[in-house]
């Protein structure tokens, strides 16, 4: 019995030593407000581009007055960045409560119960049919964020199967980040970066198209080795004696028989998710859009299959209650950025990593642009964004190197992708982990060793694009 409970305070103080996410956030946001009183403050001017966004005017910058981050400030950080990401916030909230309204319905479990039983002997199977798809539709259109919906979908099934929730979690975060930073026709981050480069639009997709099979290839043989080891001994897996989601349990052995409006409620997300997929690809849809249309799959679907309108207002009820900290980490993480802005000294710090390219040899441009453009990211997580900052200078910078723009473009994509299932600023990334109920630091002792392979491949594959003078194609 002591022993036992030896064990188990053993197992309480190990838990304890990484803090909560709000907590690393937090310290974050104090760290960056007192560096506005050591970076001194600078700004570069803007103009408009041809699609009427405002991007960095290279050779523009200028040091300015001071503008420390002041106690209001501070204390106004976490609401701005709340309200900055609102759109994202609603939308992530309302996945939850779509879900959950899916959930009463019987069809998720319904789905998983035929899956599971048509993968029962061959499971590892499940994880390239999974990922394949993920990858090619994420770098197609450049939803990321989709992630929040395919995780909760698959979740009860690779828990079936008799693999752990890291192991769904990779799944999913793995196969999509790979299709985002490596890029295909991604408008956001690889159009706004080409267009700013002034390339042809999705321009280089031979090259591209060789490095997203190298990299999904060996991200699906991570994903597959861990799940193997733990299909085998469940007490090798990171996340082993933590309890899983009630949502996601599947204690249910005996087959499920469907009801005839269970069938017309299938039938009714399968035709939803043709809705969604044309408008994010026809109009561009995000989050505004999105946050109405799963409010209007979880009600449509909840009447097909038979639910009341009380219940399905509780269903919606109830998954909000179990996605809100996905959905508040975003704000919170936002608050960083926030604090770097009002304190002018973002500018300064994108001026500081252009200074640091310019003075290495043109040999390894490329490559120092990568990290660069990978610590970048940890201040601005959005895509499109970084692009507008990065991509003037990095251009210019291209250009007086000797490094085609086309390589200064996959710099930018495998920086700036890579790290997003990393840094905690990233929010749909934190916000996918909180669905699953895996913390951070377990995500990282996961992932890490993966990065370290795409870091270097990615290494590879600019001195490779340097040395073919990569362009145009």
């Amino acid at each position: 019995m002591k022993d036992q409970r030896r064990k188990i305070d053993g197992e309480d103080k190990r838990k304890g030593i990484v803090p909560h996410i709000y907590v690393i956030l937090f310290i974050m946001i104090v760290l960056a407000s007192l560096a506005t009183y050591i970076v001194p403050a600078g700004q570069f001017e803007r103009v408009e581009n041809s699609s009427g966004a405002m991007v960095v005017q290279p050779g523009t910058f200028a040091y300015i007055e001071a503008a420390p981050v002041y106690f209001m400030d501070f204390m106004l950080a976490i609401p701005e960045g709340l309200i900055q990401s609102a759109e994202i916030i609603f939308g992530i909230i309302m996945i939850g409560g779509m879900f959950a309204v899916i959930e009463r319905t019987g069809v998720i479990d319904i789905g998983v119960d035929k899956l599971a039983r048509r993968f029962a002997n061959k499971g590892l199977l499940i994880i390239p049919t999974l990922m394949l798809p993920f990858c090619l539709f994420t770098t197609i259109t450049g939803q990321v964020e989709l992630s929040l919906i395919y995780l909760p979908a698959i979740m009860p099934l690779i828990l079936k199967l008799g693999f752990d929730k890291i192991t769904a979690t990779g799944i999913v975060l793995v196969s999509t980040i790979a299709g985002f930073a490596v890029a295909l026709t991604v408008p956001a981050n690889l159009g706004t970066a080409q267009q700013i480069a002034e390339l042809p639009f999705y321009s280089g997709l031979s090259y591209r198209m060789l490095i997203l099979a190298i990299i999904l290839t060996l991200g699906i043989m991570y994903v597959w080795r861990y799940a193997k080891k733990v299909k085998e001994d469940p007490k090798l897996s990171i996340v082993y004696g933590e309890d899983v989601k009630e949502e996601f349990q599947t204690a249910n052995d005996q087959p499920l028989t469907t009801t005839k409006k269970q069938k017309y409620a299938s039938l009714t997300l399968i035709l939803f998710f043709g809705v969604l997929v044309y408008g994010l690809i026809q109009f561009g849809w995000y989050f505004r859009e999105l946050t109405g249309l799963y409010a209007l799959i979880g009600i449509v679907t909840g009447l097909v299959g038979g639910l009341k309108p009380s219940e399905i207002a509780e269903s919606f009820n109830e998954g909000f209650k179990k996605i809100l900290l996905g959905a508040m980490v975003v704000g919170v993480a936002r608050a960083v950025a926030v604090v770097l802005e009002e304190g002018q000294i973002m500018d300064t710090i994108i001026y500081g990593f252009g200074e640091a390219v310019s003075m290495i040899p043109d040999s390894m441009t490329a490559t120092v642009m990568l990290v660069v453009q990978g610590l970048m990211n940890f201040l601005i997580p959005s895509g499109s964004g970084q692009a507008m900052v990065s991509m003037p200078i990095m251009t210019g910078l291209a250009d007086l190197s000797g490094v085609t723009r086309q390589t200064a473009v996959l710099a930018f994509l495998l920086g700036d992708g890579f790290s997003n299932i990393f840094y905690p600023t990233s929010g749909y990334f934190m916000a996918t982990l909180a669905i699953a109920g895996v913390r951070w630091e377990k995500w990282v002792k996961f992932i890490f060793p993966l990065l370290i392979v795409w870091y270097g491949l990615a290494v590879i594959f600019l001195i490779i694009a340097q040395l073919i003078d990569y362009g145009p194609m």
